[in-house]
């Protein structure tokens, strides 16, 4: 990832990404602030390159789709092997996304959907066999978000 200013035009198209990335068209955004969708479609490219945007993701609601229990499980793991086990978690079936927390203790945080209280403790327990110390599981009932405004503020 490469660390570069983001100009007005770069701040705008991030907003506009992160407020509906499926249907905003390049053409929608360059007719907001006035320059060709080429130009658009090339700022995009090179933000993506530079490793500012690095996916696009469907919101998915779980529960109408089956999965009853979105949980956030509250994991402690050795600072030294934090990274590693966060990315080795993402393999767990059921498991969404994993945080990184920047504390000692509960420093990962883990994003899980399943059927029954058999899936979560199945999860569970593969995290346990991992490494992670489990301190807390919570359900999720709504999440909710946004574009970062700073995007949308137009300072330099």
């Amino acid at each position: 990832m490469t660390n570069r200013e983001l100009d007005e035009l770069d701040r705008a198209i991030l907003h506009a990404l992160q407020d509906d990335a499926r249907k905003l068209s390049t053409s929608t955004i360059a007719d907001r602030m006035d320059v060709a969708a080429s130009t658009v479609r090339t700022r995009i490219r090179n933000l993506e390159e530079a490793g500012i945007i690095t996916g696009y993701h469907a919101d998915v609601d779980y529960e109408a789709a089956g999965f009853q229990l979105h949980t956030l499980i509250v994991c402690t793991a050795p600072v030294p092997n934090r990274e590693r086990l966060a990315r080795e978690a993402l393999g767990i079936e059921g498991v969404v996304a994993v945080r990184e927390v920047m504390t000692g203790n509960e420093n990962v945080h883990v994003e899980v959907v399943g059927r029954d209280g058999d899936d979560l403790s199945r999860i569970g327990r593969e995290l346990d066999e991992l490494g992670f110390e489990i301190e807390d599981e919570d359900i999720i009932r709504n999440e909710y978000v946004h574009p970062y405004s700073g995007f949308a503020d137009g300072e330099d």
